[in-house]
């Protein structure tokens, strides 16, 4: 784990490195940070009752313990109310279980629930999900603030008969007075964790302890106080007071049953009719704190044994308080006083202060502890570069440690909270905020669980993928419930940054769960892919390119790009040498290179290299194990064996130039391989005086081992000259051509259109015709006729050719070349030496000639030519000769693919 804090190097935009040392990283688990770095990571010093219990319980306790208890029991009644409770719980119950998970698998650092996410999902979910958990504390933070203030007012607001009959009523009232009150109690937040988070922790025991025993007083206050009646007032609509009668009856049998069921009303603070989905996001507000211990991760001693036992023990406390309170309440309280007084606890407390100290203490403590768990989320973003520009200052730090610049962001966004006024307002909002983040949670662990990664061995056991599955449905439903525009706006905000961050392409060295998922299922469907089964209607093209220099080479790499259509593409490559007297394997050194390189030409290529004592041994080896299962290569495709000179594409591209280096340095992740690096691995291209790789002998031998091997070849010439084939062409193929010559040239008595090489060639130049460079070229098949011949039967052979194309939909245009010049000096072909068998016709050099001048004067202007390959000798010693006729045939071309097939690949009956 040790490299799991490296910053993220983008391409994009909105990139700005920023070098910084997350806030509690662990110091036997972080390596040395850079000398520009921020400041050494603080130690960790929490232990898992100071760190995870006393927060979360707080955190849980928060506003609605003593400002919403009444109201939820009012509203929905005694037995939707515990039944809100358990969805509540079972729903978070299911997350802990993920959060347990995660937090026993390996170290956790700074950031909580974010560096769980991150590092389990990638940074496209970790970062959008990671913000969208830092705005559920932003909005919390304001919530919790506003409930404060409510409280406040309610004791000490100006008007007295909207308030309990004890305290001085000193204060104005109105919005702007509670947006100034909250801004100041803000304020005051702000200035604790300016100083810093210790002051915090330090004091979240005695507040717990405060917390308590206001909370005791409730309890006892049920039993000690006797039955009270009250006069509640409002301000109504027009100006006029609203005036209700309530009773505290003590405990009462009459009072439970009127109080079993529902009674949804007028919220008096919001003037909305209020149903079970709202009061439900009320309530739920006070199960939001379950990851304050998690996010305390940067500062706690043992974070993988901290945060799955303090966060249970919490949850079943505040579970059995909250159960408590339900129950107490609706056995000694009126539906009136519930509805209409949120601070009734203060009217029945045998000493009022009781709970106004239990109040300020709780919602200041929650509100603190959501400013402390949101800035460290949003630190721990900035650290990881996912969102440039905007959030770089974010990872500034203190010497102590302190993010006091992603502190000084929290403020500033929870002070745009404070502005809705009321805190049922914002509940529904921060509710579904926490949701899905939630949901986010589950599914990091179902990933993980379904991913079956070896290194995925959580100590915690007590899940399974069914609880994460039931937590992602249940939090996914109930966000629906509660509020279906706030639910979409939220998942369409998530998806919004999902692609931003996908197009800023962050890559890190954390691992993509989405990587372990495809390559589980990927073997799935290769044990699924049967050969027995495959089916010439369903034929494609999975090439192997030997590639010897891709600086000489690229043009036919992107060429063959296209050529694919969807098929298994590899990039071969044959390292000479013999590995009993090399130290290691030199080939392993030299993927990352390769890789680089694909990505830098975008092709959608596998690279496949062998270390081999010659050339044609590592192409057979290629030949038979690169790819697996039904997925292996078909075709072989080489680059011509002449004598020319070729270009370094490398000095052409501008993605390979010099002026892009350091943009390129800077703004991409390289694995390592940088331009200047790329650049210097591939070696010059050959020049006339260069030694050969391979003999003539070797590489025609190259060409019937695969033919023996049932593949398809094809020799590309000239694609150094072919342009419009880069990823930054905006060619659309509508000024090129391409033609096809599906005769056998070298054997002018042929004329079997239907042969199997022939076919290929056709369904190779059809495929090509797909592609998206190549859709609108015009596609020309020429065939060669002897029109002086007293057999007139190519006339009978043009219209049957006419047929196959119309049965093969192949929409070409036919030209008919006369080669009766051609053929006469075929007549004067000398016989083979010896007239061995398996020998190739030596063919004159007038014949030749002809033949390259009939494809010059009708190809000239063709984009790509499409020839015939005859198959090749069986005499190794006329290697020379067969590529001396393919090379006099093609000369001064242009971009050549010579081919011969020999699977079939169509058929009229499709």
């Amino acid at each position: 784990m040790s490299n799991e804090r490296t910053p993220l190097i983008t391409s994009g935009v909105c990139g700005l490195t920023v070098t910084a040392v997350a806030c509690g990283a662990a110091a036997d688990h972080t390596p040395e940070p850079p000398p520009d770095s921020a400041s050494p990571a603080p130690p960790r010093k929490l232990n898992t009752f100071f760190g995870v219990m006393v927060p979360t319980v707080l955190s849980m306790f928060s506003i609605v313990l003593f400002l919403r208890t009444g109201f939820v029991v009012g509203h929905a009644g005694l037995v939707q109310g515990l039944l809100m409770v358990i969805v509540a719980y079972t729903i978070i119950s299911l997350t802990i279980l993920s959060i347990c998970a995660i937090s026993t698998n390996g170290a956790i650092q700074g950031g909580g629930a974010y560096y769980m996410i991150s590092r389990s999902l990638g940074p496209e979910f970790g970062g959008s999900i990671g913000l969208m958990f830092f705005l559920a504390k932003v909005c919390a933070c304001g919530e919790y603030v506003l409930g404060l203030v409510e409280a406040i007012l309610d004791v000490f607001g100006s008007d007295p008969e909207s308030s309990v009959s004890e305290g001085v009523h000193v204060l104005p009232q109105g919005y702007w007075y509670t947006v100034l009150y909250s801004s100041v109690i803000l304020l005051l937040c702000l200035l604790v964790c300016l100083v810093g988070s210790h002051i915090y922790s330090r004091t979240a025991f005695a507040i717990l302890l405060v917390v308590t025993v206001s909370l005791l007083s409730v309890v006892i206050s049920t039993v000690a106080v006797k039955p009270l009646d009250f006069v509640i007032t409002h301000q109504g609509p027009g100006n006029q007071t609203l005036r209700y009668n309530a009773s505290y009856t003590g405990f009462n049998a009459t009072t439970l049953r009127n109080n079993l069921g529902s009674g949804y009303s007028l919220d008096y603070s919001t003037n909305s009719v209020m149903s079970f989905a709202t009061v439900f996001a009320v309530m739920f507000t006070s199960c939001t704190g379950i990851m304050a211990g998690a996010n305390m991760s940067g500062e706690l001693q043992t974070p993988s044994i901290s945060i799955p036992k303090g966060t249970i023990v919490a949850v079943f406390y505040t579970f059995t308080v909250y159960v408590l309170l339900f129950i107490l309440v609706s056995a000694t309280c009126e539906r009136t006083l519930l509805i209409q007084d949120y601070g009734f606890f203060q009217r029945i407390n045998i000493w009022p202060p009781f709970v106004t100290i239990g109040i300020c203490c709780a919602s200041l403590s929650a509100a603190m502890c959501a400013m402390i768990g949101a800035s460290r989320i949003l630190h721990a973003l900035a650290v990881d570069h996912l969102f440039g520009l905007p959030l770089a200052p974010a990872a500034v730090t203190s010497k102590s440690g302190n993010p006091w610049v992603s502190v000084l962001y929290t403020w500033g966004l929870a002070q745009c909270v404070v502005f809705a006024g009321q805190l049922n307002s914002v509940a529904s909002l921060v509710t579904v905020f926490y949701l899905l983040a939630y949901a986010a949670v589950d599914l990091a662990c179902l990933a993980l669980e379904w991913a079956s990664a070896p290194n995925f061995r959580p100590t915690f056991q007590l899940f399974s993928w069914h609880t994460c599955l039931l937590g992602i449905l249940s939090c996914l439903v109930m966000m629906f419930v509660i509020n279906p525009v706030y639910s979409s706006g939220s998942i369409v905000l998530l998806l919004l940054l999902l692609l931003f961050l996908h197009y800023r392409s962050p890559t890190s060295s954390w691992g993509y769960i989405s990587q372990a998922l495809i390559f589980h299922q990927v073997r799935k469907y290769l044990l699924m892919l049967d050969v027995r089964k495959d089916h010439v209607k369903f034929w494609r093209p999975q090439v192997l390119l030997m590639v010897a220099n891709p600086r000489s080479s690229c043009q036919l790499i992107l060429f063959v790009n296209q050529l694919k259509k969807g098929g298994l593409y590899v990039l071969g490559h044959v390292q000479l040498g013999d590995l009993d007297s090399l130290p290691s394997d030199p080939v392993q050194q030299q993927y990352n290179f390769w890789l680089s390189l694909v990505d830098k030409l975008g092709v959608k290529a596998f690279v496949d290299l062998t270390l081999s004592p010659s050339v044609r041994q590592g192409t057979q080896h290629l030949l038979r194990i690169t790819g697996l299962g039904g997925m292996k290569p078909n075709t072989l495709i080489l680059g011509f064996y002449d004598s020319c000179t070729p270009e370094d594409f490398f000095l052409q591209d501008t993605a390979f130039c010099d002026s892009s280096l350091k943009k390129a340095s800077e703004d991409e992740y390289n694995f390592g391989v940088d331009l200047p690096s790329l650049q210097a691995h591939f070696p010059p291209v050959r020049h006339v005086e260069s030694p050969r790789w391979l003999t003539p002998e070797e590489y025609v031998g190259i060409i019937s081992d695969a033919i023996k091997m049932n593949k398809n070849v094809c020799l590309g010439r000239y694609f150094f000259q072919l342009q419009g084939e880069d990823k930054v062409s905006a060619v659309d193929g509508s000024e090129r051509t391409i033609d096809v010559w599906p005769l056998n040239l070298l054997q002018p008595g042929s004329r079997d259109y239907e042969d199997v090489c022939s076919l290929f060639l056709l369904q190779m130049a059809c495929v090509l015709n797909m592609s998206s460079k190549w859709r609108h070229a015009k596609m020309r098949i020429f065939l060669n006729v002897e029109t002086e011949s007293s057999d007139q039967g190519w006339v009978v052979n043009e219209e049957t050719f006419r047929e196959l194309l119309k049965k093969l939909r192949i929409r070409a245009s036919i030209k008919i070349v006369p080669w009766d010049s051609v053929v006469e000096h075929h007549d004067a072909t000398r016989p083979a030496e010896g007239d061995a068998a398996g020998a190739a016709p030596a063919l004159s050099e007038d014949f030749l000639s002809a033949v390259n001048c009939m494809l010059t004067e009708n190809s000239s202007q063709a984009a790509v030519r499409f020839l015939y390959l005859p198959r090749p000798p069986a005499l190794h010693s006329q290697a020379q000769q067969y590529l001396a006729q393919l090379e006099a045939v093609t000369s001064g071309l242009g971009p050549t693919l010579l081919i011969h097939g020999v699977t079939p690949v169509t058929c009229t009956d499709l």
